[in-house]
């Protein structure tokens, strides 16, 4: 594995700025992937800081951000800017991105590549779609999905969910899934609740565990683009 670097950056949006990080590969990356957290948490979320680091180190550029609020369309309005901000980076010209993000960051994710395989110019910049802990639904309330924007995507998904996970159940997540016309694999954590916490196992152990699966999804959809 490659060593890397952290650059901490402050992305303008609206009269703010969002705080990010930067995971840098010592040798010039081709893709990157964009990641944020869940309703609670920061940049600094234990998830977010170990996957950025195994993908960093395995040269994928990683850029992890921050975004206050529990708004759905303020969360994908901010991931969109973040998007944008990546594309037209002097400092990293990248061939393509993959969305990715945690229990609501998911969601946001979700609902900016949604926009995007809908827009009217034919931009292939975001390549596909990482749900860790995606929240189908909210806990004992199984009959109003979080499925809009799912159904509506075009390129290829990850799902990685725990088989406990209280805000996903599996057969509802599986049922969705085979409505989507995209590309889909999911990754279940074996008795893994909605934080992804196993009893039994330590939260080091988990976390490999995700990071590998997500590493070789995207490693295997890296190579189709350069067929």
């Amino acid at each position: 594995m490659g060593g890397w670097a952290e650059v901490k950056v402050k992305i303008p949006f609206g009269n703010k700025y969002l705080d990010a990080v930067f995971s840098v590969p010592e040798k010039k990356p081709t893709y990157g992937v964009i990641l944020t957290h869940g309703a609670g948490g920061d940049t600094n979320f234990p998830h977010l800081v170990s996957l950025a680091a195994c993908l960093a180190s395995r040269g994928v550029l990683c850029l992890r951000f921050t975004c206050k609020g529990l708004n759905i369309a303020y969360r994908a309005k901010a991931f969109n800017t973040v998007v944008e901000y990546l594309k037209l980076s002097d400092d990293y010209k990248l061939s393509g991105v993959f969305l990715a993000g945690r229990s609501m960051g998911s969601r946001a994710a979700a609902s900016v590549v949604r926009q995007l395989s809908h827009g009217d110019d034919d931009d292939d910049f975001v390549q596909g779609l990482v749900c860790l802990s995606y929240p189908l639904h909210q806990p004992r309330l199984q009959s109003k999905l979080r499925d809009e924007d799912l159904l509506l995507i075009r390129c290829p998904v990850l799902f990685v969910s725990g088989s406990a996970d209280e805000m996903c159940e599996k057969q509802l997540l599986e049922g969705v899934v085979s409505k989507m016309k995209a590309p889909i694999k999911i990754h279940w954590i074996d008795k893994a609740n909605h934080g992804m916490a196993v009893k039994g196992r330590t939260a080091e152990d988990v976390m490999e565990e995700i990071n590998a699966q997500v590493f070789s999804w995207l490693r295997k959809n890296m190579e189709l683009e350069h067929k």
